[in-house]
């Protein structure tokens, strides 16, 4: 029974969270809403891309190939399918691949 209550909350925060910016922009989206909806996608990109490559060590074997392989596996199934599950499960399957077998 209190399991079935969690999910039950965790449903109702869920969909009200994603109900709430219709409910308060009911009428025009602001400007800044709409910059913000325009430039977050491209900043947490670039973000997770940091964060992905910050513990690199470039001195040390394997010098960051298997991080920069699979970096530019995702960079061209993006480029070339332009979809981003594609792209992110190849480049993880890559990453995974090299890092089991190659390196």
């Amino acid at each position: 029974m209190r399991a079935a209550t969690l999910v039950a909350v965790m449903a109702l925060v869920t969909a009200l969270i994603r109900a709430l910016p219709f409910l308060i922009f009911r009428k025009q989206t602001p400007g800044y809403i709409s910059y913000l909806g325009k430039v977050l996608p491209s900043a947490i990109i670039g973000m997770l891309v940091v964060y992905c490559l910050k513990d690199v060590t470039l001195a040390a074997r394997p010098h960051g190939l298997p991080e920069l392989i699979a970096l530019a596996c995702v960079t061209a199934a993006q480029a070339w399918k332009r979809n981003a599950i594609i792209s992110i499960l190849s480049g993880t399957a890559i990453y995974m691949v090299l890092i089991q077998t190659v390196f």
